[in-house]
């Protein structure tokens, strides 16, 4: 039943668009481990006694945002997999559902990914990395494809021995060790997977399929969406369900509504075109991972202030716990930015002027009760929501003119 159906790879033109029920069904997974890094996030920040103070926020930050970085390579390694191979295969289903598992795990272990269950951690991370070269080089009879997948082996296996001794020793050498694995990581992938006696990929050859690779990119910024409001629920949930808290509580809605407003608005839309219509499709399709990287990293920022501001919405709040309510919307306009450039060539001034406005006012709100910066970023958003209408309206739909 392996050899019936292969993974070797599809003409862009011939690869099925539809995401299959596998791929969903691992996305659900994330969900899980997004809701997981908010609350290490929130415990580090706001439960752990000094955790507000700057020398150990901004450690604690450093900490998440590699977990985060590590969850977002497993995902986006499957996701390409699937977009260069037929995904109804066997070989490819079950690097699908190792990947499956290994999130999972990660997931569970991110709470003490650091103090007890760094080793779950580890290895989670390694096999579901390993596993999908390993498969594909069982698997694809193309020789120069197979190639590939030996200097994937070949760097998968160092940076595995990083996460594996890492996991074995405390403070600031694990971190070093895993800091060092991904930054191995996202610059192999990004050098076409360099190996000495091997050589390199050409990665501008890759054929993938535009409209799938696209679609995962926009179901998992939905991930990230859809956990901003489990946060919001959950939070909330908790009560008191009075004045202050319901205010709180209504501005975390509205600000995930005009996160989806601002992304999908024609940029997000015309992925897909803008990548079919590239000269090089596999580098705005990798350019376009690093963006929606950057645009996830600030939903997850936002959700974390959507807690805050909903546990603590008036009084005093250190300036700790008000960076993250603006530094959240901020970091996503930022990559939405560059999305923009991605699919049109160009970046509005008006995503500078929602920047500068979501950053410069943040010395000011320090004074201020955390539902006064979230229902600022709140207002900002709308603001820029209803400047790109404006801007559409009477206008004829704007095409891809991607600058690759």
């Amino acid at each position: 039943m392996w050899r019936r159906r292969v993974a070797e790879p599809l003409p862009a033109q011939a690869h099925a668009t539809r995401v299959t029920f596998l791929e969903l069904f691992f996305d659900l997974v994330f969900v899980f481990a997004l809701t997981r890094i908010v609350a290490r996030a929130f415990e580090d920040l706001v439960v752990e006694p000094g955790g507000s103070m700057w020398s150990r926020a901004l450690p604690g930050a450093g900490k998440t945002l590699l977990l985060l970085l590590a969850l977002y390579a497993l995902w986006q390694g499957t996701a390409w997999t699937t977009s260069r191979y037929d995904p109804e295969s066997n070989a490819i289903q079950a690097v699908v559902a190792v990947a499956l598992g290994a999130g999972l795990v990660m997931g569970v272990a991110v709470p003490q990914a650091f103090h007890g269950y760094a080793e779950a951690f580890a290895m989670a991370y390694v096999i579901g990395q390993v596993a999908r070269p390993l498969v594909l080089r069982l698997s694809l009879r193309e020789q120069g494809r197979r190639l590939l997948k030996w200097r994937m082996l070949v760097t998968y296996g160092v940076i595995g021995a990083l996460w594996i001794v890492g996991a074995f020793v405390d403070g600031r050498t694990l971190i070093t060790l895993w800091a060092l694995a991904l930054a191995i990581e996202y610059a192999a992938e990004r050098y076409g997977w360099p190996v000495p006696g091997l050589g390199r990929s050409a990665t501008a050859r890759w054929d993938i399929a535009a409209e799938h690779l696209a679609e995962r990119y926009q179901q998992f910024f939905l991930i990230a969406l859809g956990e901003t409001i489990l946060v919001i629920g959950v939070s909330y949930s908790t009560g008191p369900f009075n004045l202050e808290h319901t205010l709180a509580f209504a501005t975390a809605a509205i600000t995930s509504a005009l996160l989806w407003r601002v992304y999908y608005h024609r940029a997000g839309r015309i992925l897909p075109e803008a990548i079919a219509h590239s000269n090089k499709p596999s580098a705005i399709g990798r350019s376009a991972a690093t963006t929606h990287l950057v645009m996830i990293i600030g939903v997850v920022t936002t959700a974390l202030g959507y807690e805050i501001t909903i546990q603590h919405p008036v009084g005093h709040a250190p300036a700790t716990w008000i960076a993250p309510v603006l530094l959240g919307p901020a970091l996503f306009i930022a990559g939405r930015a560059r999305f923009e450039y991605e699919v049109f060539g160009r970046v509005s001034p008006a995503r500078l002027v929602t920047l500068a406005a979501l950053i410069l006012p943040y010395p000011l709100l320090t004074f201020a009760p955390p539902v006064a910066a979230s229902g600022l970023a709140a207002a900002v958003l709308l603001a820029a929501a209803v400047a790109d209408a404006r801007r559409a309206h009477g206008r004829p739909p704007e095409p891809a003119r991607p600058p690759f």
